[in-house]
């Protein structure tokens, strides 16, 4: 009997704290995979320090997508391509929003496929109600008391005032 292989696919990202946009890739990944594998950066190198940790990341993750199914969230804390060939991955897929994003993107692509030319990068273009949606962006607008309801899942809105101090 001929088997057909598991497709297995790592979604990178701080999610600091997820956002709506990011569980639309998520959702999108999940119809087209057999298993989706959610990695958490614990420490991201670009940006100094996390608002939540790493727990409460994954904690808001494996809520906003138990009904999925087909999703496993993980801390990782070593290169993407180990982390990706330690699940099984075929390919990353990520999200892009705008140019900006595509040039970032493109350079970890090519460094990624240096380091493992058998996982590929696969990138889904943000839809248009989420392609200005960034964790900074939703974390500055409660910073300033701004309505974020619509922008992250409830307990992540919630959070974000808690730990923020407003109410």
């Amino acid at each position: 009997m001929n088997e057909k292989a598991e497709k297995v696919v790592v979604c990178p990202g701080s999610y600091d704290p997820v956002t709506n946009g990011h569980l639309d890739i998520i959702s999108r990944a999940s119809r087209t995979f057999d298993r989706v594998v959610v990695g958490v950066v614990n420490q991201p190198i670009r940006k100094k320090k996390t608002l939540f940790t790493v727990e409460e990341r994954i904690a808001f993750i494996e809520d906003a997508t138990v009904h999925l199914g087909n999703i496993e969230v993980q801390a990782f804390y070593t290169l993407l391509v180990e982390f990706a060939r330690k699940n099984g991955a075929q390919a990353i897929v990520k999200g892009l929003r705008a140019i900006s994003d595509f040039e970032y993107e493109n350079e970890m692509a090519q460094l990624n496929s240096k380091l493992d030319p058998e996982i590929e990068s696969i990138y889904v273009f943000a839809r248009p109600e989420y392609s200005f949606l960034s964790s900074t962006g939703v974390k500055e607008m409660a910073t300033f008391n701004g309505d974020v309801s619509d922008l992250v899942p409830a307990p992540v809105a919630s959070a974000l005032a808690d730990r923020l101090g407003r109410s």
